[in-house]
């Protein structure tokens, strides 16, 4: 992870510089608690906010963080019900988080859960440039899951998934829209997004009935029984994806 920095390059290093939020204190990284958790020196456990882990996450994240000084940025600190506090951290001196790091390498997937617009597009930025390069979890051809094969997404349910495929129809029941991947609703891969949701979509630009005939990218927890599905609560859970576009456009 030494090298990090290095293949993030001087313009990833300035795009990363727009997650810098409020500070939330500093202090040396004991031990790495789980995949994407740490515990200070001091005791405070922070959870790293804006990523899903992978299998090699903590691992990388041991060799980054461990005995580094450390500065924690974020927009609330509030602890979770675990007594953790969400944050963006970043090595003193650093102007690169550890998130966009990870991401960089392969080694963590965006969550989507931040809702600055200029952070996200560059935490995004950063896991788009590492599929590109197919660095870390992304050398696996399987890492991205076909929405033409839903038992291979019902296979991970309970996990965090990325899923591309085409919009065969979008429908509307009550205060729900679903966004259907197979011709058979039952069985096929479904998106879904509440009516509480939609006004981000729309004030993205982003009519729910044009996502029919696209292709997208979704992102999320999968759900299910017969069929898998993911549950939208995040604008940036889906990307627009061009008609040969490989990496998407985030709306």
């Amino acid at each position: 992870m030494a090298t990090a920095a290095l293949l993030i390059g001087s313009r990833d290093a300035a795009f990363a510089a727009v997650c810098q939020f409020e500070s939330q204190g500093e202090g040396r990284v004991a031990a790495i608690t789980d995949a994407r958790s740490l515990r200070l020196d001091d005791g405070r456990e922070v959870r790293l906010t804006g990523i899903e882990p992978t299998a090699t996450t903590k691992q990388a994240l041991t060799s980054l963080l461990v005995g580094r000084d450390v500065a924690l940025h974020g927009s609330d600190d509030t602890p979770d019900r675990y007594g953790r506090q969400s944050a963006l951290v970043f090595i003193r001196d650093s102007e690169t988080s550890a998130q966009a790091l990870l991401l960089a390498q392969g080694e963590a997937i965006v969550s989507a859960e931040i809702a600055d617009k200029d952070c996200a597009a560059a935490l995004m930025a950063a896991e788009a440039e590492a599929r590109r390069q197919k660095r870390g979890s992304w050398a696996d051809p399987l890492a991205i899951k076909n929405a033409e094969s839903p038992d291979d997404i019902l296979a991970g349910i309970g996990r965090f998934m990325v899923v591309e495929g085409k919009v065969l129809s979008v429908r509307q029941a009550g205060a729900m829209t679903y966004l259907n991947f197979g011709r058979n609703w039952t069985r096929g891969f479904t998106a879904t997004i509440s009516r509480r949701i939609a006004p981000a979509f729309e004030g993205a630009g982003i009519a729910l009935k044009s996502l029919e005939n696209r292709r997208i990218r979704v992102r999320g927890w999968v759900e299910g029984n017969t069929g898998p599905r993911i549950d939208v609560r995040l604008l940036g859970q889906v990307e627009l994806l061009g008609a040969i576009e490989p990496t998407g456009v985030r709306p």
